[in-house]
Formats: C-alpha cells, structure tokens, sequence
C-alpha cells in the first residue's frame, strides 16, 4: 500500500535533513517495519471483506465500494489534523494513539454485527482508518530519522518490503477465515429477522478475525508505551498547510500529486474488485474463498517488483521507468478485459507486478528539487492517497451500469495518465 516519506527526494543532490542529526535509538527500527507491516495487512484485508458483505448485505458493486470510501477518506480528513497531534505529542505516543484507535475500531465491528447494519460496519471501518493513518503519520518520519540522511530511501524501501509483506500474507490468512459460507443459502433468499440472523452468524468470522487483531494490537500498543520516552532528539517545525498548497502551482509536482490521486485510486478499485471479477463465470469461476487467496499474488507481485525495479532504478530513467510499467498496467488490463478463463484472470492479476515502483517513483519525480520544503510536499501527497476513496466507487458504479470488464477502462485510463507523466518528468528538475 501507497507511503509517503517525509524527506527530500533521493533525486536532489544534496537532500535535506529536516530534523537534524539522527535520532540515536538502536532497534527501534524494527519496531517501525513492525508497524508498516500491520497497516499494510490491515488495508488489505478490505479486499476480502468486500465481497463478503456484498453478498450478506445484498449491495451493489457501488455500495459495497463505500467500504474502501470510509476507509481511504480518512486520509483527506485526517491526514493534516493527525500530523499536528503527533507533532504536539511526539512520535511514540502518536503510535499508542494509532494503534489504540485502529484497536476501537477492529472492536466496533462487534455493534456492527450484532445490529447487522451496513453503516455501523462503514464507520467501524472509518475509526480503523484514522488509526492506520496516525500510525502511517509515524512510520514514515520515523524510518527516516533512524540512521544517517544518505541510507534514508534505502531503509525507507526496506520498510516498505515489510508494507508490501502485510498486504500479501493478511488477504490469504483473511481469506480463509471470512470467505466461504456453511450455509446453504444466500442473504437475497431470506427477509426479515431470519435475514438479520444470518448476517450476524455470516459476520461472527470477520468479528473473529478483528478481535485477534484488536488482542494484538493492544500488546503492541503496550510495549510502544513502554518504551514512549526511547526517543532522545526529537524535534518538530511547524508547518502551514495553506502554504504547502502553493506547491500545486508548480507543474511537475501538481501533476505528480494528481498521480498519486490516480495511482492509490486504480490499485485499489482493481483489488476491491478482483474477488468478483475472479469468481465470473466467464473468467475462473472459482468459489469466494478460492478467489480470494489469489489477492495475495495481485499484491504478491508489487513486493517482488519493488525489489526489482530497485535495480532497475540504478540504471533506467525513472520517469521512462514509470512510463513503461504504466504501459504494461494497461496492456495487462487491455488483454484481461477482452479474454476469458485463466488468461483474464492472471494478466488482471499481474497488475500489481506494474503497481510496484509507481508510488515511490511518482513521490520522488514530483519533489524533486523540493528540498526544505519536501515536508509540505509530502503532507499534500498523504492527503492525494484519497484517490483511494474515489476512484473505486466510480469504478463500483460504471460496473453497475456495464459490467466489470468494461469498468476497468477506468483504472486503464489512470495508468494512461501516470504514463504521461513519468514522459513529462524523465528529466531532471
């Protein structure tokens, strides 16, 4: 899932450290890919859980997109407001204060399946959001500040191997345990009290699933609070927003922003969706529970090429990089599209391959030549993470109205314009 770095571009020739010396803090490094770990699992999961209360709560594909809405709009309203409270009270407390709030709202999914109700389960999963984004809000700085200004991206991809790791093993795990049905009926069969009855037992394995990850990050949560004064050093600036949005006038990075938009927006309507584009009679026509485990290779494949694209990046222009993977994002989506069988199922799978170095790659071309003001770059990036909740509802709705193979004109035409600008950005600031 999409990072943001709050440090100047490994483009720029003499980066800026914004915080001074580093922060002399042994191990605590892998306590921050810990955290990139479970918030990257935690945002995946929503893939499995999508399809799941389509089925119980009888939704529409727009519908059910509401759930990566609430979940990815919290970016937009807590992204700068949450980036203010952690500077008030320092990086550890603020990932207590995630990490106990991502802990309420795995908790709130118990209402949410006793009262059987799709929007107790949207707000549950807003709370969830605010706490990921807080932890995220952590993670990023974090990492950066751990050792010396000249290893930052490289610790900084490191941690998000472990990001990339979360998003592969939780969808398989989570699709084992929510997926699948021991009833022998469907929730568009039943009306009534019957009909609330079997949405609470169908959602009794997703509550299951958030409790033992509630249990978890309560331990969690107690060993960073353990350890909340570790940190010696650390400094906050006080930043305006308003004044960061002056940033967008520049074309390169008002371009670049808009592409993280339209990145985060089309990896995730695709893996919303995959699940019951999958299932399609005319595409694998596997049950849920199957489909789902085959999230884990769409996510599988940007881990295995962010470790590819790094060598490539040592050698290759970025931005024709970035051209090239967006390219074949759409040549991948072109050919699933207008296939059937294993051949559409795999190439739309195979999209995560190209998904791989976007987010890094359009960060870094977007603030290149930032330099102190990579801070107020990066802060206006979070907030364009919220594509994540927008893209995938109109795409929810185009596939109402056509089909899911049609509506993936839309991702196709996102990529198209990432391609565009990785040709606009392939030299120098």
């Amino acid at each position: 899932m999409a990072l943001v770095p709050d440090v100047a571009s490994s483009t720029d020739p003499v980066p800026v450290e914004e915080h001074g010396t580093p922060i002399d803090a042994p191990g605590l490094n892998y306590f921050v890919f810990g955290l990139f770990f479970i918030f990257g699992g935690i945002t995946s999961l929503n893939d499995v859980i999508i399809p799941k209360l389509k089925e119980l709560f009888t939704l529409s594909f727009f519908e059910a997109s509401l759930v990566q809405f609430c979940f990815f709009i919290a970016y937009a309203v807590v992204g700068i407001p949450g980036a203010r409270f952690v500077k008030k009270i320092g990086y550890m407390r603020g990932a207590v204060a995630g990490l106990l709030t991502m802990l309420v709202g795995c908790l709130l999914f118990i209402p949410a399946s006793q009262s059987a109700v799709f929007g107790v389960f949207l707000f549950a999963y807003f709370i969830l959001a605010t706490g990921v984004v807080l932890v995220q809000i952590v993670a990023n700085p974090l990492i950066s500040l751990l050792g010396p200004v000249k290893t930052t991206h490289s610790r900084l991809t490191f941690a998000q191997a472990f990001n990339s790791l979360g998003t592969t093993i939780f969808p398989y795990f989570g699709s084992i345990l929510i997926l699948g049905s021991l009833a022998s009926i469907t929730a568009a069969e039943l009306s009534g009290a019957e009909l609330d009855a079997y949405r609470t037992a169908e959602t009794q394995a997703i509550v299951n699933g958030y409790l033992g990850l509630a249990a978890a990050l309560a331990v969690v949560a107690g060993v960073v609070w353990m350890f909340r004064n570790r940190l010696k050093g650390e400094r906050h600036e006080e930043t305006s927003f308003s004044e960061g949005l002056t940033l967008l006038k520049r074309p390169r990075f008002g371009y670049g922003a808009a592409c993280i938009f339209l990145y985060v927006g089309a990896e995730v309507a695709i893996g919303s969706f995959i699940v019951n584009y999958l299932m399609q009679a005319e595409v694998l026509n596997i049950p849920e529970q199957e489909a789902g485990k085959l999230i884990s290779l769409y996510w599988g494949g940007a881990l295995v090429g962010r470790f590819i694209g790094s060598g490539l990046l040592r050698m290759v222009s970025p931005g024709l990089l970035l051209a090239a993977v967006a390219t074949g994002a759409i040549t991948l989506i072109a050919i699933s599209a207008n296939s059937t069988g294993e051949v559409a199922g795999y190439s739309l799978l195979a999209v995560g391959l190209m998904n791989s170095i976007m987010f890094p790659t359009i960060f870094s071309l977007a603030c290149e030549k930032l330099g102190p003001r990579a801070a107020d770059g990066s802060g206006i990036i979070n907030v364009a993470i919220a594509g994540g909740a927008v893209i995938p509802t109109i795409y929810g709705a185009l596939a109402d109205a056509t089909s899911l193979a049609t509506a993936l004109a839309l991702p196709a035409l996102c990529y198209a314009i990432i391609a565009g600008f990785g040709i606009f950005a392939r030299k120098p600031a």
